[in-house]
């Protein structure tokens, strides 16, 4: 049951229909913003002192006063509250959407209950992945998030993909917030005591602060947390009310992206890209078991011939966990070598870790150099790095399981 009625009767805004969704700031660097679009939140985070960037097209706060480490802690041990607006909200409404979206990607939409939540990809023809999201089952639909950079193709590749009575629909009237850590269950429960009742992967309609809201239990942190898509013209007042309490935090881009390469996730553009399938990215769990070549309904989306290829022997390469053993960072497009001077791969993401104290990174290599414990060389400024592969995640989930 839901707290107030259903999602649905959020009405799009006029020009929105089908007629007219993990993003971060990466290694970007901060760069004053020009004439970038602002979220309904911009007015807060420039009255809390945030660094403002351009990210995705969007005014974007990078970090407040504190920085990027003292967030990336806050969040680890408390919680943190994320303006996560510029993401892409779709809506796929018709009698023919699950079966419809299933020709363009590889979940199981059939089989989505409707308090269920699901990680997917859009892939290509060569099995590559041009976008990654969320796809949740709405009262009238699918719903899904999609990373910002990439809102605006994924919306023409859905008109053009879709068929049958199946459309899809931008949702521009609606914000999206993200409270994560280990006290954001408190938190909102006292907001609304049957959010104690919602784990990993599940989503409801629910009041918060009088306002209704779809939240999920999900996020982009590996901590326990939530993303909660709310109006527009609400979202001030909800994330008012949050700030209310002592555990919460604002928290910008720069923790986010701290966070999310702890916890050994994909940054679309960086570790995921339309020449990366999602066998070599280690995001196979995607590939729904009813889409794989024994299920139900094996294949049928784009690229399925090489990512079943992959599912059954194996890719050529595969994303792997890297722990640099010097003190520097080693960044995105740095070159991997064995003992012997060979290369083997190239790192795709790389920072240093608030949580960890040390640098991370994770990279592509040769399925054979994949093996945690394997011993590799980054060249770095003309200097050989040591770095030993490891298993991810870096910091190990803390998601609030049923």
């Amino acid at each position: 049951m839901s707290d107030s009625l259903p999602f649905s009767t959020m009405p799009a805004p006029e020009g929105t229909g089908a007629a007219s969704a993990s993003d971060n700031i990466g290694d970007a660097p901060a760069r004053a913003a020009t004439a970038d679009r602002r979220t309904p939140l911009h007015a807060l985070h420039v009255a809390r002192g945030a660094k403002m960037v351009s990210f995705a097209g969007y005014d974007m706060p990078l970090q407040y006063g504190g920085g990027i480490l003292a967030e990336t802690q806050h969040t680890r041990r408390a919680a943190s509250l994320f303006d996560v607006s510029h993401m892409g909200q779709l809506d796929v409404l018709g009698a023919d959407a699950d079966l419809a979206l299933e020709r363009l990607l590889p979940a199981d939409l059939v089989g989505l209950a409707a308090r269920q939540q699901r990680y997917s990809v859009l892939t290509n023809t060569a099995g590559g992945v041009l976008d990654d999201l969320m796809v949740a089952r709405g009262p009238q639909g699918l719903a899904l998030i999609v990373n910002a950079a990439r809102k605006d193709t994924d919306f023409t590749h859905l008109q053009r993909g879709l068929v049958g009575d199946a459309q899809v629909i931008m949702r521009e009237d609606l914000a999206l917030l993200a409270l994560q850590g280990p006290q954001a269950r408190v938190v909102l429960c006292r907001l609304n005591p049957r959010i104690a009742d919602l784990f990993f992967l599940q989503q409801d309609i629910f009041t918060l602060a009088g306002l209704p809201c779809r939240v999920s239990c999900s996020g982009y942190t590996g901590e326990d947390g939530f993303e909660i898509s709310v109006r527009g013209s609400d979202v001030q007042a909800l994330a008012e009310a949050l700030l209310a309490h002592p555990e919460v935090a604002l928290a910008g881009l720069g923790a986010r992206d701290a966070l999310r390469l702890e916890a050994g996730l994909c940054l679309y553009g960086h570790d995921l890209t339309e020449h990366t399938t999602p066998v070599e990215a280690g995001v196979v769990f995607a590939i729904a078991r009813s889409r794989r070549a024994r299920g139900e309904r094996p294949g049928g989306f784009p690229g399925a011939e090489r990512i079943l290829a992959e599912i059954a022997g194996g890719p050529a390469r595969l994303r792997v966990g890297l722990l640099p053993e010097e003190r520097a960072p080693l960044r995105e497009g740095v070159r991997l070598f064995d003992e012997t001077g060979r290369p083997v791969g190239d790192i795709c993401s790389g920072s240093f870790s608030p949580s960890l104290n040390r640098p991370i990174a994770m990279a592509y290599v040769q399925r054979e150099w994949s093996i945690t414990g394997t011993q590799l060389f980054a060249e770095q400024r003309g200097r050989q790095v040591p770095a030993r592969v490891c298993s991810l995640p870096f910091v190990p989930a803390r998601v609030a399981r049923s």
